[in-house]
């Protein structure tokens, strides 16, 4: 017997290592330790079978255990095998039907990961187009993960991501993560919430403030009953997204009103914070503060394959701590309806994007760059001497907006960079991170 054997995920385990449980196991013999998700797992001894090992479990029962159930980390810590455990699109051990029930009520290109059925071990990625649920098998070859055996990734996140940006084989490409959680789950009773003053309009209808047990919130309706797939569709996002530099769901009403219930921002829209107090009041490390806050939440957003598509002074609210969190994402809309009627944010979206209506992350890092633009110009409006339909001709023939009045030449040079008109070498969130910390 070999002292020492390489398993699937390219770990060579041996004798006393401690390992955890990824899925729950059911021993088929006499021979196999049983064994749950989570549950720590010490290794006593590998076999000549690369994918089969002698272990104990921590009351002292020994059996063989399957080396794809189980992680040398842990679930939440293995690089190769744990980056799916909490991501909003992973959903767990569901079956097929309970897959296809919870992506029903999703739009197309909605999808979620879940574990396989018939192949344990592997994942099933479960994708609705043209109200057809979609299975495809991910099966995991050599300590990679792939679907057609010619792609191969390092871990789901990067799978997910790849398809995001590209079909390249699926029905369409990865969109919206189904909800993780039973809306029904998230519904509030109006009778317990009390509506107070218009605070706002938005593209749906008005936002007012109120309060909901004890707490103040903000509250959107919306006007038009006939829209409200695609009013709650922000809801089941942020249903699925937890990160403190986004704003919070609280609940939705979805009775005879529909109404999205979220945490309230004592000081509004951070357009109207800089143009309400400007350069005079405003501090330069308030600016890098509000710049890095925004990050730290597209950072979370790109690591979990979502888009905003709408990102801009205006989608960014200040708490009363001065906590600058992102709001309105995952908002789909069509581009050539809406810059008919005028709404399409064409100043802050990626020219790419404009021209095939497609958004990925490196769109959403396009709009960043004007965002901060926004930031440094206090809250003016970008392209200010160009016509709203010149913008897409002059920033394909090479334009970029002059560096605002004050503007940190180090910040002027990530929104250049921002704005390459090749997608591929923008940077990412991360690394836009990594250069804010630096700065001062």
């Amino acid at each position: 017997m070999k002292a020492a054997s390489t398993n699937d995920q390219g770990y060579t385990w041996k004798a006393g290592d401690e390992v955890t449980g990824l899925f729950n196991f059911e021993g088929k013999s006499k021979e196999d330790l049983s064994f749950k998700k989570g549950e720590k797992i010490k290794i006593t001894c590998p076999t000549r079978d690369p994918m089969w090992y002698q272990a104990m479990n921590e009351v002292g029962n020994s059996g063989m255990i399957p080396a794809n159930y189980v992680g040398k980390n842990g679930p939440t810590s293995d690089k190769k095998n744990g980056s799916h455990i909490g991501k909003p699109w992973y959903h767990g051990d569901i079956g097929r039907e309970e897959a296809i029930r919870r992506l029903n009520d999703c739009e197309d290109g909605s999808f979620l990961l879940r574990d396989s059925t018939n192949y344990p071990g592997d994942f099933t990625l479960c994708l609705i187009y043209l109200n057809q649920v979609e299975n495809y098998h991910v099966l995991r070859k050599g300590g990679k993960y792939t679907i057609d055996e010619e792609v191969f990734f390092d871990n789901l996140s990067e799978l997910i991501t790849y398809y995001g940006n590209d079909a390249n084989g699926l029905v369409t490409e990865l969109k919206i993560p189904c909800p993780l959680y039973d809306t029904n789950k998230w519904e509030i009773n109006i009778d317990e919430l009390e509506v107070g003053e218009c605070i706002g309009k938005g593209e749906f209808g008005e936002v007012h403030c109120g309060i909901y047990k004890d707490q103040k919130v903000a509250i959107k309706s919306l006007h038009d009953k006939n829209k409200a797939g695609e009013f709650l569709k922000e809801a089941r996002f942020m249903m699925t997204l937890k990160h403190k530099n986004l704003v919070k769901l609280v609940g939705i009403v979805n009775k005879e009103k529909t109404l999205i219930v979220s945490e309230f921002m004592e000081m509004g829209s951070l357009i109207d914070f800089l143009r309400s107090r400007g350069r005079t009041k405003i501090k330069k490390s308030q600016l890098l503060g509000f710049a890095k806050d925004t990050c730290e939440a597209m950072c979370y957003l790109e690591e979990n394959s979502v888009v905003h598509r709408d990102l801009a002074a205006r989608n960014v609210l200040l708490s009363e701590h001065n906590v600058a969190k992102v709001t309105d994402f995952g908002l789909a809309r069509q581009a050539q309806a809406e810059v008919q009627g005028g709404k399409f944010p064409i100043k802050w979206t990626a020219p790419e994007a404009l021209k095939s209506n497609k958004f990925t992350s490196h769109s959403d890092v396009w709009s960043y760059g004007i965002f901060l633009w926004e930031l440094y110009s206090f809250g003016r409006v970008p392209y200010p001497r160009i016509h709203l339909t010149e913008v897409p001709e002059h920033v394909q023939k090479g334009y970029r907006m002059e560096p605002p009045e004050d503007c940190p030449t180090e910040m002027h040079n990530i929104m250049e960079k921002c704005w390459n008109l090749d997608a591929s070498k923008r940077p990412t969130f991360k690394e836009i991170k990594g250069s804010l910390m630096t700065f001062s």
